[in-house]
């Protein structure tokens, strides 16, 4: 294995170059780590055959990652602090399942070709196979689904000057769209189709019942493909 060169003292690299080097050194990292994870399992797979693969240092790796668990949830990462962002973009005159629902669809418009910059998208849905399927990072995964879901909904509470601790429709509201959003991830891990259109299609089709869903008696009403209400149970 070949450790990176330190630069010489007193004669500096570009700033530029030697950051799209280290940037490199990164997503062949990442590249490798998920690869490993994803055909033999991520507790079997060790750093050394990481960095083996990528023919660099343990301390190198180190310098990007603190674990293999940081790198199993890197992309995913990329993916929510995308749509964090495209959140915060949304204007203040949409309501707050309104914002979400905009922000997610945009997320998926756009992350696509920053996700193939790192990983091949089918490489991105076998990871998150992985994920599900395994005890310690399934775990994990839940953690930070929580966090997530008490950032959004402080997000959201903020958007419409609400004490979030005070009011407690911003996690309500984020509590249903983070269950659509697990719901479509898991189906979209267990279809044939693993392009992000499949995704953002199943996204877009589920959060379209979210409203209705919550705001109907589904006794009374249709479903939206126009399935006929359901009978009264006897006595009602």
């Amino acid at each position: 294995m070949t450790a990176e060169q330190p630069t010489t003292p007193g004669t500096p690299a570009p700033s530029g170059l030697r950051e799209r080097k280290k940037q490199r050194t990164r997503d062949a990292l990442l590249r490798a780590a998920l690869e490993l994870f994803t055909t033999q399992g991520y507790e079997r797979t060790t750093v050394d055959e990481i960095v083996d693969a990528v023919d660099v240092s343990q301390r190198t790796f180190f310098r990007y990652f603190t674990s293999k668990e940081e790198v199993a949830f890197a992309v995913q990462q990329m993916v929510e602090r995308h749509f964090v962002t495209a959140l915060r973009a949304r204007p203040a005159h949409e309501a707050p399942l309104e914002a979400l629902r905009n922000a997610v669809l945009s997320a998926w418009d756009t992350i696509g070709e920053a996700i193939m910059e790192v990983v091949p998208i089918e490489l991105y849905l076998r990871t998150f196979q992985v994920i599900e399927s395994t005890p310690a990072l399934l775990a994990v995964h839940l953690r930070r689904s929580i966090e997530m879901e008490e950032n959004i909904a402080r997000l959201i509470a903020d958007r419409e000057g609400l004490d979030v601790d005070a009011d407690p429709r911003p996690r309500v509201a984020v509590a249903a769209f983070s269950g659509v959003m697990r719901i479509t991830g898991q189906l979209w891990g267990r279809g044939e189709d693993p392009s992000l259109e499949a995704i953002r299609a199943l996204t877009e089709a589920y959060l379209d019942h979210l409203g209705p869903a919550l705001a109907t008696h589904w006794r009374d009403a249709p479903s939206r493909e126009g399935a006929p209400a359901r009978k009264r149970p006897h006595g009602e």
